[in-house]
């Protein structure tokens, strides 16, 4: 067995599963699950009708797919950087889709992490578990960058810089919703040049924001900016899970550095994970239409209007430049204001202790909790409500 597996830890969700097991909810309220990320708004309807399209489905299931996509998946890809982050991307040199950011995010720490003992990955915490769990299993030591807000990247010195072979980012941010500023971009890309790293950028929460009109800015559209036409050093990830609200697609792409999206391209042959043809072939016209993402933004900004208020009236809250999460903070403990939440209302919510680390006796995730405001917008505000009223008896 790979001797690095005894390094990773239970996975959030099942240590969730754990907190819960045995327990029965006392309210005969339906159960809202908030801790899960999972978009349930329902997906453009154009995308059912391609994905019944006999010809493409029967063309799709009688073809081995091609590691690099079809050029028409590429191109489409290309075309939304364009328009999206104005940037010129080579369909050939640029990108490669993939099945999802999860998939690509962790085999990408497999293929260019060098497995050297020295060998640093700088991290977020709190943080999507994949990215540990690429560099541990590639034996590079993890390290964590404080990040209940805005990433401490000042307290990371020059000697933990030179050791750094992979810099996972997330932005907007999950849990805390915020965005990385192009200043701070920028100068991570200054310093991927100077001691030669890569940063991988998940962007998955791209075209989830609450101000229409003020999207985030994206690592590449940074790069471009600073003169960095061929984005040396850089690679984003999106998908169309949370964009378009098809997590089952499993459907995304990578972009950046061509050197980069040409090594990673060879490891992806032997990876076996070649997006199927059908699949393809609907991406392409997700990636063409925007109207969809409008009006899915459009929803998630109407829970957030809705429940703020209500939210407010225990937690000192602002809406989140994006993302669909709240990253509460509570006068206990995280666990056991979930268990008994789950207990008393029916409801689950994500302990943010499983989501951080402990760095120097210190887990940014403990007394927090992350919910997702994905549910149908009346199933959020009557979670909510029970949410708020059992935490007003709670901390009196």
């Amino acid at each position: 067995m790979n001797p690095y597996l005894r390094h990773l830890l239970p996975y959030p969700f099942e240590r969730l599963n754990a907190l819960k097991e045995g327990l029965t909810t006392k309210s005969e309220n339906a159960h809202v699950s908030l801790s899960l990320g999972e978009p349930k708004h329902a997906p453009p309807k154009f995308v059912l009708e391609s994905l019944s399209d006999r010809r493409v489905l029967e063309s799709g299931l009688t073809t081995y797919p091609t590691t690099r996509g079809s050029r028409d998946i590429r191109t489409a890809i290309a075309e939304w950087l364009t328009h999206r982050f104005n940037i010129q991307a080579d369909p050939d040199r640029h990108i490669l889709p993939v099945n999802g950011t999860r998939e690509a995010l962790f085999s990408f720490g497999q293929a260019i992490l060098s497995g050297a003992s020295h060998s640093y990955t700088l991290l977020p915490n709190p943080l999507y578990q994949i990215y540990e769990g690429a560099a541990l299993l590639r034996g590079s030591t993890p390290i964590y960058v404080s990040n209940n807000g805005k990433p401490d990247f000042d307290a990371i010195d020059n000697n933990t810089w030179d050791r750094c072979e992979l810099l996972y980012i997330c932005s907007p941010g999950n849990p805390t919703g915020t965005f990385i500023e192009s200043d701070v971009l920028g100068m991570l890309i200054e310093r991927a040049h100077e001691h030669d790293f890569v940063i991988a950028a998940d962007e998955c929460y791209s075209e989830i924001y609450y101000h229409e009109g003020e999207p985030p800015k994206g690592l590449l559209e940074v790069a471009k900016d600073l003169g960095v036409h061929d984005f040396g050093h850089c690679v984003v990830f999106h998908s169309l899970s949370k964009r378009s609200n098809c997590p089952g697609l499993r459907s995304g792409f990578v972009a950046g550095d061509a050197n980069i999206i040409e090594r990673y391209f060879q490891y992806r042959t032997y990876h076996g994970c070649a997006m199927p043809e059908h699949v393809q072939h609907v991406s392409s016209r997700i990636w063409r239409d925007e109207q969809h993402v409008i009006s899915n933004r459009r929803a998630y900004r109407e829970k957030f209007d809705a429940i703020n208020p209500v939210l407010s009236r225990v937690f000192d809250v602002r809406i989140p430049p994006g993302t669909f999460y709240y990253w509460l903070r509570l006068p206990g403990d995280d666990e056991s204001f979930a268990r008994d939440l789950f207990v008393t209302e029916n409801i689950t919510v994500l302990p943010g202790q499983y989501l951080g680390r402990d760095c120097q006796g210190t887990n940014p995730g403990q007394n927090c909790i992350r919910i997702a405001l994905v549910a149908p917008i009346a199933d959020c505000i009557d979670a909510v409500n029970r949410l708020v009223n059992f935490a007003e008896g709670y901390y009196i």
